[in-house]
């Protein structure tokens, strides 16, 4: 497989250089989090996450290396491909912390809803990638692309991962909205996804029932449902401006954060890092947002732009969902917070999706 040299002539370094130092942050953080103090060097976490960066890069190279145009021809078979995974969880999957999310592959778990939110990307850009008809899509021009999607976010809601089946959601209806213009579908679309509300409220376990009515008040319930929030809380607070240092965390070392390693990583980072620490960190993920939609508005073409919006939604909307969630302003739902959170599917797929945005910006001089 060979790369036009004019295409490697564009490489976007700044998105490679910013996932690289994103992730590095994170299993340096994930090593804190999970490790312990009478050990040296990295914990094994650590290392696990040091071997899925290595594989996400090789992924990330894979995936600018192949021209998305030629993406764009797999994308119902890799939509068929994840959704087989999906189908497989409820058979043969593996149950962690009250949910069947992953599929056992011997030596490591792969988290197919991880790779669904860039099959929903791959399928609406393939939808939506020619010109609107005449007036605008209608409601009619855009049935499939719902009826496919859906299936997705079903199987993803009955796991139950409450939190990514509404990523599913924002990223349908964000990439939906890029296109449509017509304000009648947008409204009929936004009236089905209200109406579906109570019927996917069914399928939430109880803890997550309670975990979305205590939200707003965690001290109604402080040693069950709103035990996160508030050791969150008092993990960044106590970080105050520049953090108690590496390894130095009370709330962490202790093990009043729950979920340390994965959801509430952040928590981890604020308490050791500070407040300042934390603007850094923001600022790295400001950084990777607004060079992402630089991609999307410099894209050659209606495919490519939709490719790199949908990239840039799965990055953005992970992390202010996840930080909003660790200081109180959302339900915890388990999201995991980009490069940072612990696990490799999450890792692998937002390396791909960084991957595919250096693929469009790398692709935009060729004619």
């Amino acid at each position: 497989m060979q790369i036009d040299r004019r295409i490697i002539s564009h490489f976007d370094g700044s998105l490679f250089v910013l996932s690289i130092l994103l992730s590095l942050i994170g299993i340096l953080t994930i090593n804190s989090a999970a490790r312990d103090l009478s050990g040296e060097g990295l914990g094994p976490l650590a290392v696990k996450q040091l071997y899925w960066l290595a594989i996400g890069l090789v992924a990330m190279v894979v995936t600018f290396t192949v021209d998305y145009h030629r993406m764009d021809r797999l994308a119902y078979l890799f939509y068929g491909a994840v959704l087989l995974l999906l189908l497989l969880v409820p058979l043969i999957g593996v149950t962690s912390g009250g949910s069947l999310r992953w599929i056992s592959l011997g030596f490591v778990t792969l988290q197919p809803s991880e790779l669904a939110k860039l099959a929903v990307v791959f399928l609406l850009a393939k939808r939506l990638q020619h010109d609107e008809p005449a007036g605008g899509y209608r409601l009619r021009d855009l049935w499939l692309a719902s009826l496919l999607a859906g299936p997705l976010f079903f199987m993803v809601l009955i796991q139950p991962d409450l939190g990514t089946a509404v990523v599913y959601l924002l990223i349908f209806f964000t990439m939906i909205f890029m296109t449509v213009f017509r304000i009648g579908p947008l409204l009929v679309l936004g009236a089905v996804g209200l109406a579906l509300l109570p019927i996917g409220w069914q399928f939430l376990k109880p803890y997550q029932k309670i975990r979305i009515r205590t939200f707003m008040t965690p001290d109604l319930d402080p040693l069950g449902a709103g035990y996160h929030v508030i050791q969150s809380k008092i993990a960044i607070g106590s970080g105050r401006w520049f953090g108690k240092g590496y390894l130095q965390g009370t709330q962490n070392r202790l093990d009043f954060l729950p979920a340390q390693h994965t959801d509430f990583i952040f928590s981890v980072f604020a308490e050791e890092w500070g407040f300042f620490g934390c603007l850094v960190l923001l600022a790295l993920y400001l950084a990777l947002i607004l060079l992402s939609f630089r991609v999307v508005i410099r894209a050659r073409d209606r495919l490519g732009a939709l490719l790199a919006f949908g990239a840039t939604i799965i990055l953005g909307l992970q992390v202010i969902i996840n930080v909003a969630m660790v200081v109180g302003f959302l339900p915890v739902v388990g999201i995991p917070l980009p490069f940072l959170s612990y696990g490799g599917s999450s890792l692998v797929a937002t390396l791909v999706a960084v991957g595919l945005l250096i693929n469009v910006s790398m692709r935009r001089f060729m004619f």
